[in-house]
């Protein structure tokens, strides 16, 4: 007998499919994709059974609606939103039983950006560079959804106890970012590394997967040139002729040749996954290791 389906009814402004991403590639020239707030992802996958690991849907902002072949079991996290199966009122960051033919619908985000849809047995999209995540920049793995799409669902996970309730942090009303200085702090001038500490930023509408994007005082340089191409790695704070902190996210380019001023811990990027355009910025910089 044939698994269970999702059919995408309304895909949404943009919804990928997400997982952990892909790790240990970077030096094949491979970004590592992966859910751009890693604990939300982790909580939906909990509150359905499956491993962290498991691919699930990411929502950005305007929801999702699915119609499923067979009775599934979902939960929604991330960004704050209504849950609805069938046209009836579900509860969002706990466990939902789908019955089979019946719609279950995610409404637009009421703070924050980016929602998390887990099911019972995960995403079964085909693997690619073993990761099921979309990446947007290199192309690899699934297209974004678009209606009519049927996505698998693997085998239902044994059974393990489930918690009601994975508590997650509020979007942020105003994201502060750590910043480890470095490795080229020294291609900007010291007075203006320690204005970044005082002034204030704002999240810009141009923020996508790829990068946050920042509005607010420039950064100045102490010498001109061009830099060669260097590696990136998640959370690196690149500063082009600008001025204007871009901050890497998951989806980030492998190589980069404008200086990076430094690197925001992983820790404080799930923050900057639900900043919606506008949100207050300030960095937090960090001396020493």
């Amino acid at each position: 007998m044939a698994g269970a389906e999702l059919e995408v009814v309304r895909p949404g402004p943009l919804t990928t499919v997400q997982d952990l991403g892909r790790r240990g590639v970077a030096h094949l020239g491979v970004p590592r994709a992966g859910a751009l707030d890693e604990p939300a992802l982790r909580a939906a996958n909990r509150l359905v059974g499956n491993e962290p690991d498991a691919a699930a849907l990411e929502t950005t902002l305007g929801g999702v609606a699915l119609r499923a072949s067979r009775p599934v079991t979902v939960a929604v996290t991330g960004a704050p939103s209504a849950v609805r199966v069938d046209g009836r009122a579900a509860a969002w960051g706990a466990p939902v039983s789908v019955p089979a033919g019946a719609l279950v619908e995610v409404g637009a985000a009421t703070h924050g950006v980016r929602g998390y849809l887990a099911v019972a047995g995960g995403i079964a999209v085909p693997p690619v560079l073993g990761s099921r995540s979309a990446d947007l920049l290199s192309g690899l793995g699934p297209a974004p959804l678009a209606t009519g799409d049927r996505l698998p669902v693997g085998p239902p996970p044994q059974p393990r106890p489930t918690p009601d309730l994975v508590p997650l942090p509020a979007p942020p009303a105003e994201l502060v970012l750590r910043l480890h200085l470095g490795p080229r702090a020294d291609w900007f001038e010291p007075r203006a590394v320690a204005w970044l500490a005082r002034d204030h930023y704002r999240v810009a509408p141009a923020s996508n997967r790829i990068a946050l994007r920042t509005e607010g005082p420039a950064v100045t340089r102490s010498r001109g040139g061009e830099l060669p191409s260097e590696g990136m790695v998640l959370g690196a704070v690149q500063v082009p002729p600008d001025g204007l902190p871009v901050v890497f996210l998951a989806d980030h380019p492998t190589t980069g040749g404008y200086p990076v001023l430094g690197v925001v811990p992983p820790a404080d990027l799930a923050a900057a996954a639900q900043a919606r355009p506008g949100t207050p910025l300030r960095f937090v910089l960090l001396r020493g290791r």
